[in-house]
């Protein structure tokens, strides 16, 4: 028998996905990790489950304790699946600008949720630093702080690059993905290089981000007016970024990467949110410029559910003016 123990042990081990439109349209294999099929429906159960596991190895968190994080909701609901597992309290800022339907979903979670106005990280009312201090007012609790705890990254390096390494037998060309935390980004990027510096790793970045003048010119500055995207792109570099090997960097539009999300959803029958279009728009940016021939990689990260008032809604679509990008693929 094939048996998972619980919530925990369902995490990892997703299944690398052929996306067989665009890969026939570049010549290239374009591949998806399906990090959506982890139990709690993103990405981010990983982080949540090496940064609660990193802080109960070190005594930081004991029976009955708290989880406080700021997130913009995806680490948010991987901490309260897990937390409801491991018997902790779970408390989480989000800024008020994120979707209803992930609000809603937390709260199902049983979160003690707070949201809160979205400034800019060098605010001290930052969704981030009011969790921080509010957890250093606890007893027996920790700030999971997902942007500068490297327990974020080193989950990645140990599960997330391994696996794909193994799933393509090391037939691997590029690998790309936004990036917010860059505990993704990086600990992948550190596992694939490990094993073949020849591995090149590009990370996409939204307009409004600071990320992909860092890579070009080695210093962060925002570029843009902005994404819809939630969770992705920032204005500094956090500790998970830190001395990460990447070898170059593509800006992604929102012109293009929301259409995208609609491609995958109705060529592929992958329903995904934005972030997950700013991936695959890189995929096949990454495919064209090393032409035919080439294995790239990259991140499929959560499922369009809980983007149902924004992506899959017209009204909103038309007030962010992107509408008619995707009107042809509806």
């Amino acid at each position: 028998m094939d048996i998972k123990n619980g919530f925990v042990g369902a995490i990892g081990n997703t299944p690398l996905i052929r996306i067989d439109s665009l890969s026939a349209a570049t010549g290239c294999e374009i591949l998806g990790k399906a990090e959506f099929m982890n139990p709690g429906g993103s990405v981010k159960d990983r982080a949540a489950l090496g940064i609660i596991e990193a802080a109960e190895a070190a005594g930081e968190l004991r029976a009955g304790g708290t989880v406080v994080e700021g997130t913009a909701g995806n680490t948010g609901i991987g901490l309260a699946h897990i937390c409801n597992a491991r018997g902790y309290e779970c408390v989480i800022y989000i800024p008020e600008t994120q979707s209803e339907e992930k609000m809603d979903l937390l709260r199902a979670l049983g979160v003690d949720l707070r949201p809160v106005p979205a400034v800019p990280y060098a605010d001290d009312n930052n969704y981030q630093k009011q969790a921080g201090r509010h957890a250093a007012e606890l007893d027996n609790a920790i700030w999971a702080n997902q942007f500068d705890n490297t327990a974020n990254r080193d989950m990645h390096y140990r599960t997330t690059g391994a696996e794909i390494w193994q799933q393509t037998g090391g037939a691997i060309d590029a690998f790309t993905c936004a990036t917010g935390t860059g505990g993704t980004l990086g600990g992948i990027a550190f596992a694939l290089k490990e094993r073949s510096d020849q591995v090149q790793i590009v990370l996409a970045d939204p307009a409004g981000s600071a990320l992909y003048h860092y890579v070009k010119h080695g210093e962060p500055k925002v570029i843009g007016d902005g994404s819809v995207s939630e969770g992705i792109g920032t204005s500094r570099v956090t500790a998970n970024m830190q001395g990460v090997p990447v070898d170059d960097a593509l800006m992604i539009e929102d012109s293009d990467a929301i259409p995208m999300v609609y491609h995958l959803l109705q060529k592929e029958g992958l329903f995904v949110g934005a972030s997950t279009g700013i991936n695959v728009c890189a995929a096949v940016e990454l495919a064209r410029q090393l032409g035919p021939g080439h294995t790239i990689v990259t991140i499929l990260c959560d499922l369009g559910r809980t983007y149902m008032s924004r992506l899959f809604n017209a009204q909103w679509l038309q007030e962010k003016g992107l509408y008619e990008a995707v009107k042809g693929i509806q």
